[in-house]
């Protein structure tokens, strides 16, 4: 599943689940733009890319603004060139009861979750359109499959990705470009282990009984991308152990 010669942008790609992906699609060839509000931590997954011998760049932008989003593409395709591959995984996941649940709480997590993706679609799929040929992979949730108590924000936002994966996959299937979606389930990284008291527990008890590893993510991006996944669009890939089916 080569990638050489792509262009990849993947947001929130300085840590956990984004970085993993940054560096499988390098590790496959393709040149990736690491954006990220967190500048350190897109730095360092731009390291590791480059210690490997891919080809990386650091943008520090907040992916829910649309100014930075589009001076983040504008700088994108002046150092690597035309992006063809956009992972939107940038997100923020907040526990709340839904009676405690503000409405600042449902725009912020609307914003970023949602919103976000929206931007940085609308930003480079037109550089897709241009030249027939894109992939673009939108990190949802299994939460957003199952429901999930006390994530009201987040499961609409995640829900909406889901949907708003479907749609942009029937509306560009006839232009080269596929539209797929990934739902995590439990998956060991930064993010999962500020936000859970106990994560062995948790682990446990999913059917695997173990979480996932920000790597298995990554592998199922990284086929979603390639060329071998051509004629897959508007699918929902669920890594998540056998939390949910479909």
């Amino acid at each position: 599943m080569s990638l050489e010669g792509r262009n990849a942008v993947v947001t929130g790609g300085g840590s956990g689940i984004g970085r993993a992906c940054a560096t499988v699609l390098a590790e496959r060839g393709a040149a990736v733009a690491v954006w990220d509000l967190d500048r350190e931590g897109a730095e360092e997954t731009v390291a590791t890319i480059r210690d490997a011998g891919g080809k990386g760049l650091v943008v520090h932008a907040d992916c829910a603004a649309a100014a930075a989003v589009a001076e983040a593409a504008d700088r994108t395709r002046a150092e690597l060139g035309p992006v063809t591959i956009l992972v939107n995984n940038a997100g923020i996941t907040k526990y709340k009861a839904f009676v405690d649940l503000t409405e600042e709480e449902w725009d912020e997590t609307i914003r970023i979750d949602l919103k976000g993706p929206f931007l940085v679609t609308k930003a480079l799929v037109a550089g897709m359109l241009d030249v027939g040929w894109g992939r673009i992979v939108n990190i949802s949730s299994s939460s957003a499959q199952s429901g999930s108590p006390n994530m009201a924000h987040y499961v609409a936002a995640k829900g909406g990705v889901i949907g708003f994966t479907k749609a942009l996959a029937t509306e560009f299937a006839a232009c080269g470009i596929t539209v797929n979606n990934v739902p995590p389930g439990f998956v060991d990284t930064p993010l999962m282990r500020r936000n859970v008291p106990d994560p062995a527990a948790t682990a446990a008890r999913m059917p695997m009984q173990r979480a996932g590893r920000a790597e298995d993510v990554a592998y199922a991006v990284a086929y979603l991308t390639s060329e071998e996944a051509a004629y897959v669009t508007g699918h929902t890939l669920s890594v998540n152990g056998g939390r949910v089916f479909g």
